[in-house]
């Protein structure tokens, strides 16, 4: 991805975003019985995860005022592979109700951008090709 699109509560923080990382989990879940010679699993939960690193600004409608409020709670995060419309070449990747845990407010360094990372885990995963 070289012209990644992310938004977090429906706001496009795509100019504040560095990294990000969406891996999808279904959490395995062991099925082996008796006479069985080798482990046997089952899908379990969906406990997908997005990983974010973020410039961190406190300018409205930017990282801070974003975020302050979803810390503890569930949102809708999407991530797009590029700015180009939404395709089969393109799809948008969405996590519903997917929760914030933390939110370091300042990670500041001498000589330094305030750059935060951010864990969105669990919600439903869904993908849309239009």
């Amino acid at each position: 991805m070289s012209n990644p699109v992310i938004t977090i509560n429906a706001v496009d923080l795509t100019d504040q975003c560095n990294s990000a990382v969406l891996t999808r989990v279904i959490e395995a879940l062991e099925s082996t019985s008796f006479g069985k010679t080798a482990r046997v699993y089952v899908g379990g939960l969906e406990n997908s995860t997005l990983t974010v690193s973020l410039m961190n600004s406190f300018a409205a409608s930017e990282t801070y005022a974003t975020l302050a409020a979803l810390v503890g709670t569930a949102t809708t995060v999407t991530l797009k592979p590029t700015s180009a419309a939404t395709s089969a070449t393109n799809p948008i990747s969405t996590l519903t109700g997917c929760y914030l845990e933390t939110l370091p407010i300042v990670n500041g360094q001498l000589g330094a951008l305030d750059v935060i990372d951010l864990v969105f885990t669990g919600g439903v995963y869904s993908v849309a090709t239009s």
